[in-house]
């Protein structure tokens, strides 16, 4: 006997191994709730414009409400013959209240449902997200105002290069998960755009109020094409890459963590809640936290690239290809949010080592570039001045010395120009502090970065 709410064309069940492959209900049941909210909203907007009676939309309402409380009470199980979400819960409703319940997709199709149960979905993800990102971005900020004056090299090619702070350091990434937030909102405007009226493609002949529904769900709008309504999933795609940019700012702090937690460095260690040890070695303390994190990254960048090739050479307007883009981005959503919290956690768990962070700025000459501003403000071209210092940084090489370490008659044998003052306008606090331009290291330059973090955060909340 034929089951399938669709099987009215069919002579033949179909084959149980055609079930397992087809069903969906194994990742698209966490959808139960937008699945159910977008169906009542549908039987409200159905009622009121005369579309079915009142009384049977009421009672459609009502019992997709109870078949909601049972399905957050544990009190339904889900059916693999079904299909999916929305065919489980419509099978439900017609087992409860019979041929009334089969009135519920009138003017709707499996296709525009389910975009809109995916873009009711991601929206609610990425508020989660959203705040999450705004937390590790606080975890930052509080991070940094603890680390002012804490000078530590800053690195290019992963060379020493010039003295900064931690603090500055730090604010680096703020920005990166400011913008982050920026995407995540900007892809959010064109996620909350609704669907549902698009029919399977073509839209229905029933005088549906579309902007009734929009306005119940919390949508800005509706979709203005059926075929695109039913067949877009840039929104997806797009979220894919906001989160992997996530995770590729994730990974080059985790891959920061690592290399400081090193004896190495010995910049900052992981507290023990946030490590591991060895199986073999009693002394190892591994930074694993960020190394999965680290890892996750590629994962989720195997997510969007799932993503852009199912939809790379789809027709218009629904196929059922589309149905592999919720496992690909339910993925990606898990991880970027798993990741987030534990990270946040790590981060403000960690013990600064300020002494080994200062030493390692005395080393390695990031002092040069002061001096030969220094001597460009006495007056030689800073290219001449770029020469002279270079020969000095190779004279201090080969002699096993730092810059500091040179005596006036030392300095002289380079320059001239190089008078007692030098002492002090070399040294790494006066290198750090006279760089207050704006989006600079010295300490005003980072306080002012600080306060301009925290109005972006207050008016994100």
């Amino acid at each position: 006997m034929l089951t399938k709410l669709w099987g009215g064309r069919f002579q033949k069940n179909t084959d149980k191994i055609m079930d397992d492959f087809h069903s969906s209900i194994s990742f698209d049941s966490r959808m139960y709730k937008q699945d159910i909210i977008g169906s009542i909203t549908h039987a409200k907007m159905l009622g009121k414009c005369g579309i079915i009676p009142s009384q049977d939309s009421e009672l459609i309402q009502k019992t997709l409400f109870e078949i909601l409380s049972d399905i957050e009470n544990g009190l339904v199980e889900f059916q693999t013959d079904a299909e999916d979400i929305h065919m489980n819960v419509e099978k439900i409703l017609i087992e409860r209240i019979g041929d009334i319940g089969k009135k519920l997709h009138t003017g709707r199709s499996r296709n525009d449902q389910v975009a809109l149960d995916i873009r009711m979905y991601l929206k609610r993800e990425m508020d989660e997200i959203d705040s999450l990102l705004i937390l590790l971005s606080k975890t930052i900020i509080e991070l940094s105002e603890k680390n002012l004056d804490t000078i530590m090299p800053g690195y290019t090619h992963l060379q020493r290069a010039q003295p900064i702070t931690f603090a500055h350091h730090l604010m680096a990434y703020f920005q990166m998960f400011r913008r982050d937030i920026e995407r995540i909102w900007d892809c959010y405007k064109r996620t909350n755009i609704m669907p549902l009226g698009s029919g399977a493609l073509a839209g229905t002949t029933y005088p549906l109020d579309r902007d009734m529904v929009a306005e119940e769900l919390g949508f800005d709008s509706i979709t203005e094409n059926s075929l695109d309504g039913v067949s877009d999933r840039d929104f997806v795609i797009e979220l894919a890459a906001c989160l992997s940019i996530v995770m590729m700012h994730l990974s080059r702090f985790s891959e920061e963590m690592i290399l400081w937690s090193s004896y190495e460095f010995g910049f900052i260690e992981m507290d023990d809640a946030y490590s591991t040890g060895s199986s073999i070695m009693p002394q190892k303390k591994n930074p694993d936290v960020a190394e999965l994190v680290r890892g996750k990254a590629g994962r989720v960048y195997g997510n969007l690239m799932s993503l852009l090739t199912v939809m790379k050479s789809l027709p218009l307007a629904y196929n059922k290809d589309m149905q592999e883009d919720k496992e690909a981005i339910f993925d990606a959503v898990d991880t970027v949010k798993l990741c987030l919290e534990i990270f946040t956690k790590m981060l403000a768990t960690i013990k600064v080592k300020e002494e080994n962070m200062l030493k390692a700025a005395q080393g390695g000459f990031t002092n040069a570039t002061d001096i030969a501003d220094y001597l460009v403000k006495k007056g030689l071209p800073f290219r001449t001045a770029h020469e002279i210092i270079g020969k000095m940084v190779l004279y201090c090489i080969q002699n096993n010395k730092a810059i500091d370490d040179l005596s006036m008659d030392e300095f002289k044998q380079f320059s001239n120009s190089i008078e007692s003052d030098i002492y002090e306008e070399i040294s790494l606090k006066k290198c750090v502090s006279e760089r207050k331009l704006p989006g600079g290291p010295a300490k005003e330059s980072v306080l002012k970065s600080i306060e301009n973090a925290k109005l972006f955060l207050e008016s994100k909340t």
